[in-house]
């Protein structure tokens, strides 16, 4: 019989209400596990194990009286830039380590528990989000689970881990420049970005606020629909979160894909990519046309600048929400912060200006692009994960810097604030996970998991399970 912590949120939630198992026992084996294999993989900072087993005995009593939550007695885990009352927020920084615990639950962690999750705890990240590797020299970095050598992928490393190791079936991360998009790419499970406002950031650490998206990951689209569904909405204490009625994304999840439109664009997915990702994209896109999709080429020129105009936002905007967040503790961050923080201080209003010029080109673009397609399809990354030590990657005929690789694929839908979800595609030859990324137009998260549930019906990648995650 199928282990309880190798099922997903739609199984486990379809055990409990059938009440062929409980909550108590799920949230022992999720515990067992966590104490077996974490101090190998590192993926939480804290694990609430008093807390999770007092919310599974309330899950259990609510399923039993048919007044359960959507999630109940379903393990979670938080990124930790996310408040959880009564644990520190440590921000992937021993600057915080002095910190009281927190009093109250960021919106998202709240709406958790009142859908009935178990909270686990929360997971190790790049230190204050500035980073798409995962790798914390200070704290430590969360290991890949399907190689120890490899980059988990950040800054989401730890929540991406734990899902993909089977600690949890599902956790939440956020995303600046790619940071769900890649650990799940990287670590072969799913993830999606959300529209720009589409899930509350309040209670959350910014990083740029005209980039930040909290994102749930799961080990299927089915799983995070389930998530998403309960983390959305419009929240009075989030005034970027606009109120846009949230569908119920698991009931839309069957719709027919014959007739939908995907747009590829190749030319610049083609100019810098690896060869074995390339391989896994273009037998994904045979997959999504055997179940009814089209596929058909598109432009986007301004997609090639998208990588410079994030840059120079996130660094301008880091540099003002950052700055007085660690004035006083600045000796106690890392260098790489400290640098990216300094480089910040020197982006100059007309840099700023310009890199909204751009962003305001590829809104057009992209709206006269989503009149011709449904979706886009794209690599999650141009890259597999490269090893914790590498410093540059070779696409294209060039040498790049890891982050500016590894994001290029990633940052144009954060700029444009539009959803995007990663999900496995296929395997490199050293057997490391690739991921495909479809995006959608603003609030058509509908139709963005509906392309990936079909695609996952007629595929097996997500069902694949790390080497990492045995015993």
């Amino acid at each position: 019989m199928t282990a309880l912590a190798d099922l997903g949120v739609a199984e486990l939630q379809r055990r409990l209400r059938a009440r062929e198992t409980t909550a108590a026992e799920v949230v022992e084996e999720h515990l067992a596990r966590c104490e077996r294999l974490d101090r190998h993989l590192h993926a939480f900072v804290a694990v609430s194990a008093d807390d999770a087993r007092a919310a599974a005995a309330a899950a259990d009593r609510a399923l039993a009286s048919g007044t359960a939550g959507p999630l109940a007695g379903i393990p979670v885990a938080v990124k930790d830039l996310f408040a959880v009352r009564g644990l520190r927020r440590g921000n992937g920084s021993a600057a915080f380590a002095d910190d009281p615990p927190a009093t109250a639950d960021a919106t998202v962690v709240a709406r958790l528990r009142d859908a009935g999750a178990l909270l686990l705890g929360t997971t190790h990240m790049h230190e204050l989000a500035f980073g798409p590797t995962g790798v914390n020299l200070v704290l430590g970095t969360p290991r890949n689970p399907w190689a120890a050598d490899r980059v988990p992928g950040g800054s989401s490393s730890g929540s991406s881990v734990a899902v993909a190791a089977r600690l949890v079936p599902a956790a939440l991360g956020t995303d600046t420049g790619g940071s769900v998009r890649i650990p799940a790419s990287f670590c072969g499970i799913t993830g999606l970005k959300p529209t720009y406002g589409r899930v509350s950031r309040a209670g959350v650490t910014p990083l740029a606020w005209t980039l930040d998206h909290v994102g749930p990951f799961g080990r299927s689209v089915e799983d995070v629909a389930l998530v998403l569904g309960t983390i959305a909405g419009h929240d009075p204490a989030d005034p970027s979160t606009p109120r846009v009625p949230v569908p119920v994304y698991q009931a839309l999840l069957d719709r027919p894909m014959r007739g939908v439109r995907i747009g590829v664009p190749r030319a610049f997915v083609g100019e810098m990519m690896e060869a074995s990702v390339g391989g896994a994209f273009e037998a994904a896109l045979g997959d999504l046309r055997a179940v009814g999709a089209t596929v058909t080429d598109v432009v986007l020129p301004s997609l090639a600048h998208a990588s410079a105009a994030l840059g120079a936002t996130i660094l301008a905007e880091a540099a003002s929400a950052l700055g007085p967040l660690i004035a006083r503790r600045r000796e106690r961050t890392g260098m790489e912060l400290r640098v990216y923080l300094a480089l910040g201080t020197m982006v100059s209003a007309a840099q700023y200006l310009a890199a909204q010029r751009l962003r305001t080109r590829l809104y057009e673009e992209a709206r006269a692009t989503f009149a011709r397609v449904d979706l886009l399809a794209l690599p999650a990354t141009p890259v597999a994960a490269p090893g914790v030590d590498e410093m540059l990657v070779r696409l294209g005929g060039q040498h790049l810097d890891v982050a500016q690789a590894i994001t290029r694929l990633t940052a144009p839908f954060n700029l444009l604030g539009l959803p995007a979800l990663a999900l496995p595609c296929g395997f490199t030859s050293s057997g490391m996970p690739v991921g495909l990324q479809l995006v959608g137009p603003a609030f058509a998260e509908d139709r963005v998991l509906a392309a990936g549930h079909a695609y996952q019906r007629v595929t097996d990648w997500h069902r694949r399970r790390p080497p990492l995650a045995e015993g």
